[in-house]
């Protein structure tokens, strides 16, 4: 049977879908997959995988999609980030028979994605994304899908969106963002340069950013005429957003927790999950939130969860009539509800001077003036400052690294293959050799284990060791006769 393809794709195979969990990096495994699924979302992409990874490593497939088969988990988008065409291919083969599409991640925007360079930061290099969506269209058994993050100029943005449709994608998903708007910059999401690509593409689009309620949706879908809209950071607030719902927090909380305890996953995904859920109120309680970072196990998540919700059942029955929810918010703070990222100045005053005068220690300094311009420093960064005052975070200082010969990534500076660790290590096995600047010694390694070897057969066999003496009497005999 052939493979469905755009409007026949999201129609038939994706069911029409209109709300979609976006792929979240170690936030949007199965156990919140299917709470999502069960309040209303009705697409849900897995989070980012690393093609290279996922085509060597068995553990890490395992662990991310060869799991416990869950038939409510459809339909399911899986997404890679990759930057070879065979590397990206080959791992999709191998994840092809557990979902229904395979997504090629274009709009990661963080450092690591730049240092690997893959996601955003391959934006510019079309002819390579069109060899990589023309091989996957040609390989795979399911469509390909694509997820970017616009360019500043509409007209780009659109050029670019028709560049990836006519190279095989089948379904485009718009974060309306530029790279360079993430974290305290992340600032407004353009609906604009998702209206445009709309207009201009045949195949279904889907629109990211801006949503934090079922009104968000509505609007967008009414403004840009998409097929459906994605939800990042709001469903992570509210995995109800979808329902048009905000329940209590420790409902959602408790729900999830009891699926993680049937469909488990690693404890930093399940503490970071609490941790958005219970954001409001963690402001309010924050020995609860120390406690909550420092716990080893499940059990102490539940426990810190459950406290929680007796610390807010105490305050509800204590509520004077009338009293008004604090700080500004929607609902009072055990409500499930959206999170307005602040931006640079408002992250600074919010977390120094007023956090302060609670005697609350902020996640951020101050900011700082560096050469002239304003930068919001970590406090790891202002440590590193304090060792070195003269040290530099300007990102066009750093030094440029030499890339590996075969995957791209940095190479090492002394690697006799001029590769990377990784890929050093696969040349110099497979060829029994040396590399001393990665400190990898097959060859010396195998040679000591030959001389071994037949140390320990002469051990074994005391008559050989005394043939090879005699041998070499006799050939230092013959030795002296010719020189006579």
């Amino acid at each position: 049977m052939p493979k469905l393809r755009g409007e026949a794709f999201w129609r038939e195979t994706l069911r029409s879908a209109h709300y979609v969990v976006a792929p979240m990096v170690d936030q949007s495994e199965l156990a919140w997959r299917l709470l999502s699924r069960r309040h209303g979302a009705q697409l849900c992409y897995t989070p980012m995988l690393h093609a290279q990874v996922f085509l060597r490593d068995a553990n890490y497939r395992r662990e991310n999609l060869y799991g416990e088969a869950c038939p409510e988990d459809r339909p399911l988008i899986v997404q890679f980030c990759a930057n070879d065409p065979e590397v990206f291919v080959q791992a999709a083969l191998l994840a092809q028979d557990y979902c229904d599409a395979i997504d090629l991640n274009l709009g990661c925007p963080q450092m690591i994605a730049k240092r690997g360079h893959y996601g955003a930061f391959l934006q510019e290099e079309w002819d390579l994304l069109q060899r990589m969506i023309l091989l996957a269209n040609e390989k795979l058994s399911v469509p390909i899908t694509c997820k970017i993050r616009v360019f500043p100029e509409i007209d780009k943005t659109v050029k670019y969106a028709q560049m990836l449709e006519k190279a095989g994608c089948q379904l485009l998903t718009v974060h309306g963002r530029t790279k360079e708007q993430k974290g305290p910059l992340a600032g407004v999401a353009s609906w604009e340069h998702i209206q445009a690509v709309r207009k201009a593409v045949s195949i279904p689009v889907f629109a990211n950013g801006n949503i934090q309620c079922l009104s968000d949706v509505e609007e967008c879908i009414r403004k840009t005429g998409v097929h459906g809209v994605m939800s990042a950071e709001g469903n992570l607030h509210n995995p109800a957003l979808f329902e048009g719902r905000n329940p209590l927090v420790w409902e959602m909380a408790e729900e999830y927790l009891e699926i993680v305890q049937k469909y488990p996953c690693p404890l930093s995904y399940v503490r970071a999950h609490l941790f958005k859920l219970w954001h409001h109120t963690l402001q309010v309680y924050q020995q609860l939130r120390e406690e909550l970072a420092k716990v080893k196990t499940l059990e102490g998540i539940v426990d810190v969860n459950r406290e929680l919700k007796l610390r807010c059942q105490e305050e509800i029955a204590n509520q004077k009539e009338g009293e008004k929810p604090k700080e500004g918010l929607p609902f009072f703070h055990w409500i499930c509800q959206p999170y307005v990222r602040p931006g640079p100045k408002e992250r600074c005053k919010e977390n120094g001077a007023i956090g302060t005068e609670k005697g609350v220690r902020g996640k951020r300094a101050l900011e700082e003036e560096e050469d002239g311009n304003s930068e919001l420093l970590s406090k790891n960064k202002q440590k590193k400052k304090l060792r070195n005052p003269n040290k530099s975070f300007d990102p066009s200082l750093k030094p440029k690294y030499a890339k590996c010969d075969q995957c791209g990534n940095p190479k090492g500076n002394k690697c006799v293959f001029n590769m990377c660790r990784g890929c050093c290590k696969k040349r110099a096995f497979k060829e029994t050799a040396d590399c001393p600047g990665h400190g990898l010694l097959f060859k010396t390694k195998y040679e000591k284990s030959l001389s071994w070897q037949s140390s320990q057969r002469v051990i074994q066999n005391p008559e050989l060791s005394r043939r090879g003496a005699v041998d070499v009497g006799e050939t230092a005999a013959l030795e002296e006769a010719g020189d006579s």
